[in-house]
């Protein structure tokens, strides 16, 4: 594992210019999170990576490097989402209906299916939540609005593992192909990974899926448990705006990458692509410098994923921030990818 960060902190051009976004995660090390790692991409290459903090604030705490895996949450959904178009590379309809009510692929993927956002887990303990997911009453017309839902994605990852006959672990390690992303971290590797919420049920969750509908159905599903680094985000997130900028298609044809960053749905505060958020309001977590094209996704423990296709810049900021509760981070990520904008821009 690749264990080096880069010496931002030297006194060159290079420190200089990314010394705003290192003084911002600076800063929130120890108050917003334990632990993060940040890395910016121009034209598809790595211009800033670094790792902040420890991962959890102890006698057990082990220091965060940039090839640290973190709980990934929602961006899970960036990732199944991905799984779900290659199917549509190979065939599968996006409009057809899979589900009942006449939910189609597209809704779920733009969250326009109907399906409820979630459920309490206290509520749904002796529950097979496949189940509940997919017999949940709608509450409201598939495609009449946009509803973001975690149990649409729960349903959306049953949908691709019938569809392609394999589990959705066995679908990523064969898709992605990095050995540091997947479903259910060993024991052994637990200890390295940044500690979430003491929820009052499991204790310090550390290394072991923090979403408890993902907990509950064994640590895979579609919506949220799998773990990677900064840079298993910025290779994925590179597949959508690659080939925006003439880059070469990876992971999807061009033009099904680009549908998916594309206007789904509307909505006042995040309007939807497939599977991506796109950029609505200067409120964003992208914060105002990012261009109203750009698609980010966010994800409940602080992680987060933003792409300027204008500015071909990406930045990917993985950190535990609900280690210290349930607060909105809203402002931090913002600063951050601000500051990773006005760096990306200034000259080598």
């Amino acid at each position: 594992m690749r264990r080096e960060n880069f010496p931002w902190r030297t006194r060159s051009p290079l420190a200089d210019r990314f010394a705003n976004v290192d003084a911002v995660l600076s800063a929130a090390c120890g108050t917003y999170f334990t632990g993060a790692v940040a890395r910016i991409e121009r034209s598809g290459v790595p211009i800033f990576e670094r790792a902040y903090g420890a991962t959890r604030l102890d006698e057990l705490q082990r220091p965060i490097y940039v090839d640290t895996r973190f709980d990934l949450a929602s961006l899970t959904k960036l990732f199944v989402t991905t799984l779900a178009l290659r199917l549509v590379a190979n065939g599968t309809s996006l409009d057809e209906p899979l589900l009942h009510d006449g939910i189609s692929l597209r809704m779920l993927l733009a969250h326009t299916s109907g399906m409820n956002s979630g459920a309490d887990y206290r509520t749904i303990l002796g529950e097979n939540v496949a189940r509940y997911a997919l017999e949940r009453e709608l509450v409201a017309t598939p495609g009449e609005r946009v509803i973001y839902s975690d149990l649409g994605f729960i349903a959306l990852g049953i949908v691709i593992e019938r569809a392609a006959g394999k589990s959705l672990a066995a679908l990523s390690e064969e898709t992605f192909g990095s050995p540091a992303l997947g479903f259910l971290p060993s024991a052994q590797q637990r200890r390295a990974i940044p500690a979430t919420e003491d929820d009052g049920w499991r204790g310090r969750v550390q290394g072991v899926v923090h979403d408890e509908k993902a907990y509950l159905m064994g640590g895979i599903a579609g919506h949220a448990g799998l773990f990677g680094t900064a840079a298993d985000v910025a290779r994925m997130t590179e597949a959508y705006l690659g080939p925006l900028n003439g880059r070469d298609a990876t992971l999807l044809p061009a033009e099904i990458a680009q549908e998916a960053i594309r206007e789904q749905a509307y909505d006042p505060v995040l309007r939807r692509g497939l599977g991506w958020a796109l950029k609505t309001s200067d409120t964003n977590s992208c914060g105002a410098l990012m261009d109203g094209s750009s698609f980010g996704h966010t994800g409940f423990v602080g992680t987060c994923v933003w792409a300027d296709p204008v500015r071909d810049v990406s930045g990917v900021l993985l950190t535990n921030s609900v280690y210290f509760g349930r607060n909105d981070t809203r402002d931090l990520r913002a600063k951050f990818f601000e500051a990773a904008v006005v760096a990306a821009e200034r000259p080598e």
